[in-house]
């Protein structure tokens, strides 16, 4: 598998341009081969072939990749907002960052176990819907747990 990462890495300016090709800037490119990397090393661990024979790899998948990695992001390209990282101010530096963070912990640990939980979890990242599924409480008990807390935590920002 490394060996094939390797060969389409070496193929690095080639995707930046064919993605470019399709109308992206610098930065979208370089995001949307990044992401093509990603899809690429998920597929191979699970067994998918990227290679015509021996030696070359399919570089056609890798185009189609690219392309479809494109007309998903046009599809979602309203709810796209590219900010500048010369714009973005660094969070540690703000002195209230760190009150708000501590009033926020002190405000989850006054809540009852379940509540913290479910919004740990959920705000980790697990979606309500697999959350459902594993621990067979209903969705909408989540959903509105979750709720409930954000809204509490809220009302502190």
């Amino acid at each position: 598998m490394k060996k094939d990462i390797e060969q389409i890495y070496d193929k690095h300016k080639t995707w930046i341009k064919i993605v470019k090709s399709f109308g992206c800037n610098d930065a979208i490119a370089e995001d949307l081969v990044q992401e093509m990397y990603i899809k690429i090393i998920i597929k191979v661990k699970k067994g998918l072939d990227i290679r015509y024979n021996e030696t070359e790899i399919n570089y056609y998948y890798i185009f189609r990749t690219l392309n479809s990695l494109f007309i998903d992001l046009t599809r979602k390209k309203k709810n796209i907002y590219i900010e500048g990282l010369e714009n973005i101010k660094n969070k540690s530096d703000d002195p209230d960052y760190l009150g708000t963070y501590e009033a926020v912990q002190k405000e989850l640990d006054k809540m009852y176990w379940y509540d913290k939980r479910i919004f740990e979890l959920i705000n980790g990242g697990e979606s309500i819907a697999s959350l459902s599924r594993k621990t067979h409480i209903p969705y909408y008990s989540l959903y509105n747990t979750y709720t409930k807390v954000k809204e509490r935590l809220k009302k502190l920002l």
